[in-house]
Order: C-alpha cells, then sequence, then structure tokens
C-alpha cells in the first residue's frame, strides 16, 4: 500500500504533518453550538454521535476499502472509534450560529436538501433522505480551496450498511491525491 512505501515516506510525513497543522488549527475553534436554540438545519451532529455510539455497542466487523491514487487494500475490522471513523461528516454540521441563514432549504415527503448560499462555506451541499423519522441515506459535499490546496469531498452514509468517503485533493508543490475509504456493514 502507498504508505507502507519506503520510499514515500518522507512524502507522506510532510502531508501527514501539513494534514496534522490544519486539524490542529481546526480543532482549537470553539464549539458554536446553539445552546437552547433550535437549530436552524438537520442536526448532523448529533445523528453521526448517536450512530457512532449504537455502532460502538453493536461492534460490527466492517469490511473497510481504502483507495489511494488507485491502490486498494481490503480488510475486514472492527472500528475501535466510530466518533473518529465518522469525523468527516460530524465536521460538516451546519449549525453554527453564523451560518443561521446560509443554506438554502428544500424538502418533500421524503427528503431535505440543504444548499449553501456562498461558495466560501466549505460544506457546499447535504442531501437527507427519510422515511418518515428515519433516515436512510446522507449525501454531503464539501468543498475547500485556499492558497495552499483545494479539497473536493463526496460523504455518503447508508445507516447498517455503508459509509463512504470519496477525495481529491490537490496541494501545491505535492500534486493531486485521490482518495476513498468505504465500510461496508454486515447484514443483520
Amino acid at each position: 500500500m502507498y504508505w507502507y512505501n519506503p520510499k514515500n515516506i518522507s512524502k507522506a510525513a510532510l502531508m501527514g504533518g501539513f494534514l496534522l497543522l490544519i486539524a490542529t488549527l481546526y480543532s482549537c475553534r470553539p464549539d458554536n453550538k446553539q445552546s437552547g436554540a433550535k437549530l436552524a438545519y438537520f442536526d448532523l451532529k448529533e445523528f453521526f454521535r448517536a450512530d457512532s455510539a449504537r455502532l460502538t455497542k453493536l461492534n460490527p466487523a466492517v469490511v473497510k476499502t481504502v483507495t489511494h491514487n488507485g491502490v486498494t487494500e481490503t480488510k475486514t475490522v472492527h472500528i475501535g472509534n466510530w466518533n473518529q471513523e465518522l469525523n468527516l461528516f460530524i465536521q460538516s454540521d451546519i449549525n453554527r450560529p453564523a451560518w443561521k441563514n446560509s443554506y438554502i432549504v428544500s424538502t418533500s415527503d421524503s427528503a431535505i436538501v440543504y444548499r449553501a448560499r456562498t461558495p466560501e462555506l466549505k460544506t457546499r451541499r447535504i442531501i437527507i433522505k427519510k422515511a418518515g423519522d428515519k433516515v436512510e441515506w446522507i449525501l454531503i459535499y464539501n468543498h475547500t480551496k485556499n492558497l495552499l490546496y483545494e479539497t473536493n469531498e463526496k460523504l455518503s452514509y447508508f445507516p447498517d450498511s455503508l459509509y463512504m468517503i470519496q477525495k481529491t485533493q490537490h496541494v501545491k508543490l505535492m500534486g493531486r491525491n485521490d482518495y476513498k475509504v468505504q465500510g461496508t456493514l454486515p447484514k443483520r
């Protein structure tokens, strides 16, 4: 696999250090949850935290496939920390007070679609398909662009069956990287 190749360790270490720096800076921001106020949008953060707790209890064997730039590896694993595994989904929550009017909401009997009003917002679109009160699936589209890199993410979540993270990242001076992580849960 790419990250185990000794020739790529320095490049991977540089990339890992860069991503760690970005994650550290991102995590230093205060939590902006609206205390006691009604949330403007579907509470993704709470949904994924609750589902993480459910999956931790079940401890299913997950068939996990990781692809990086066309190199694929598949293993059956037990996920030790579902909050960490689903962190990109959790971080796509759009319920910040400053974003209260930042998304156009379209609803039907079975779906809710949130679209960003401005291109500066990382989470560009969220589609939630429901059957009654039960979430059938969630699709999230994220886009980030700055002087150092550009990232596109498509996050797909089907409770009780599958989650998928598809990410394309172009980092200046390092080039393009394509990632895909797919976790398939056993049928119950």
